[in-house]
């Protein structure tokens, strides 16, 4: 199957690099997971596209205002398991479209799950802009 159009609303499957395992001096992501994509923007210079992603973990947030719960019909929509997971809005991965952390699906040959609802996105986007301009986000830099 071939790479998607990097296209906000879309979940990918992606070698997540967390913040803490940056500044621990990682450079590849730990397991392989699904991540929605928030912007995507052509750069004028050279045509590339930059990417900004954000994890999707089963992990419950030690507070709840850095994360979006998904709701139990986007998951099943996505084809993701019955666990409660969450999109954290407090960092990201900032990368070249595809580049090298883009992941094909377990047993698939796909790379996305497909897109978030747009009125669901819509609530993913509104609270990572509100956290973004509050000056605590954590965009980490992929190569």
């Amino acid at each position: 199957m071939p790479i998607p159009n990097p296209e906000p609303g879309l979940v990918i499957s992606y070698a997540y690099l967390w913040h803490h395992e940056h500044r621990a001096g990682l450079e590849e992501g730990q397991k392989d997971r699904p991540s929605v994509i928030v912007l995507a923007v052509e750069r004028e210079a050279d045509g590339a596209t930059l990417v900004t992603v954000l994890p999707i973990t089963h992990t419950a947030p030690r507070d709840p205002v850095i994360a979006v719960e998904i709701p139990m019909p986007v998951k099943r929509h996505l084809g993701l398991d019955d666990d409660p997971s969450w999109i954290i809005i407090a960092e990201g991965n900032e990368f070249l479209w595809p580049g090298y952390d883009l992941r094909t699906l377990p047993h698939s040959d796909r790379y996305d799950y497909g897109f978030l609802p747009p009125r669901f996105f819509n609530q993913v986007l509104d609270a990572f802009a509100d956290w973004y301009r509050t000056g605590r986000r954590h965009l980490t830099p992929r190569e």
